[in-house]
């Protein structure tokens, strides 16, 4: 009986992961996507450095460093809305935690002092890494991200990152990298600027574009 009992649980639980999982397809033409750009997305926080790791602060200042020394540089793609491209965007923590390792810390250091650490590798090394986080040409949304199981994305710096889902009904996407000692990125927020273009998802790890020791 209780074997049963069990098993009923289970399928139940199944049942309510597929339906929840295949909504009904909404009906008439979808919605054109609009043409608002990360980069406007990313400065509409006027915060600045501060202690939410969960934001953007540092990616958002390394973009406009960038720019500011190479206004040609391929990162200008964010400021331009009508360009189809999906971003993996690491928030501060992120960055703080690719900071202490580099640094071989176990503390933490402030976003001010990991924006200086990250910026002092240099423009162009910082300009290569943000391009490793770009998608171009293509508006991938949470649904397809989901479905993306094994892909293979190629990134604005050349190279690619793979895309790994793990769960059933809880599904997880993870970005494997150049770097095979240190934690994957998971993605822990989506679909931020929904319904445009330009889409990204936030992710918790630095992707690597080389293998750090």
């Amino acid at each position: 009986m209780r074997i049963t009992r069990a098993a009923a649980v289970v399928s139940a639980a199944l049942v309510a992961c597929t339906l929840s999982a295949s909504p009904a397809a909404a009906h008439g033409k979808p919605k054109p996507l609009g043409t608002k750009s990360l980069a406007a997305v990313l400065t509409a926080d006027k915060s600045g450095f501060d202690r939410n790791g969960n934001d953007y602060d540092i990616l958002t200042a390394a973009v406009l460093a960038v720019l500011k020394a190479k206004p040609s540089s391929p990162v200008k793609v964010l400021t331009d809305g009508k360009v189809a491209l999906t971003a993996f965007v690491p928030n501060d923590r992120a960055f703080q935690i690719l900071v202490a390792d580099l640094q071989r810390s176990k503390r933490l250091p402030g976003e001010k002092a990991a924006f200086t650490a990250v910026a002092g590798l240099g423009i162009g090394t910082v300009e290569g890494i943000l391009l490793y986080h770009v998608v171009p040409g293509a508006t991938i949304d949470r649904k397809a991200a989901l479905k993306s199981d094994g892909a293979r994305l190629k990134t604005a710096a050349g190279a690619a990152v793979k895309v790994d889902v793990s769960g059933v009904c809880w599904k997880r996407v993870k970005l494997i990298d150049a770097d095979r000692n240190d934690r994957d990125p998971r993605v822990v927020r989506f679909d931020l600027n929904k319904g445009n273009r330009q889409i990204a998802h936030g992710i918790d790890r630095v992707l690597r574009p080389a293998d750090l020791p």
